[in-house]
């Protein structure tokens, strides 16, 4: 062996040694991937999104929701709404709440629903009321009782305010049609 290869082949063995123990500390230290504690996996978020512009009228809706799915048959959550309405020279309208949801599946493609949902309305309206106009703020609570039919995480149904009162300027029928999907 000629002088000079003695230390690059040292070197070698002790490269070799080094990576061959880099390797076991590494194996030793993989993190097993952490798999999703058992209240997430039940959890399913959802809601709504609106938009409707025409001459001179604007609505703005959204409405995010989050359930929990205590088993196939029965899911309750919490939701928020923010709308606003606006009519030009007429009227404008901000409404915003929180919703107590409740899901009741009988058999997977029928959906029972309770949304008892509370509202802090300011209509401003300026139409017939002068240049100044009118503006109204209050609290409006709303019981929506729904059925609808299901397919996968949509449903298409329509709910009924058991609480509505015609003269209430937030809903303008007790009837109100719906389309809900979760993921």
């Amino acid at each position: 062996m000629k002088k000079n290869a003695s230390p690059y082949y040292l070197k070698s063995i002790f490269l070799f040694i080094v990576l061959c123990f880099c390797e076991n500390v590494i194996a030793q230290y993989q993190q097993i991937p952490q798999s999703r504690s058992p209240f997430w996996q039940n959890v399913q978020f959802g809601g709504g999104l609106g938009l409707s512009i025409g001459s001179g009228y604007t609505e703005i809706s959204v409405a995010p929701s989050a359930i929990y799915n205590i088993n196939p048959y029965l899911a309750t959550g919490l939701g928020l709404q923010a709308s606003y309405v606006s009519s030009k020279n007429n009227y404008n309208s901000g409404i915003y709440g929180a919703s107590i949801l409740t899901f009741i599946n009988p058999i997977p493609e029928i959906q029972f629903s309770i949304n008892l949902n509370e509202s802090y309305v300011t209509n401003h309206y300026e139409a017939f009321y002068g240049q100044n106009g009118y503006t109204d703020q209050f609290w409006n609570t709303a019981l929506f009782l729904g059925a609808g039919y299901r397919t996968g995480n949509v449903t298409i149904g329509l709910a009924y305010n058991v609480l509505y009162k015609e003269n209430d300027n937030v809903y303008s029928d007790p009837l109100m049609p719906f389309v809900r999907a979760y993921f």
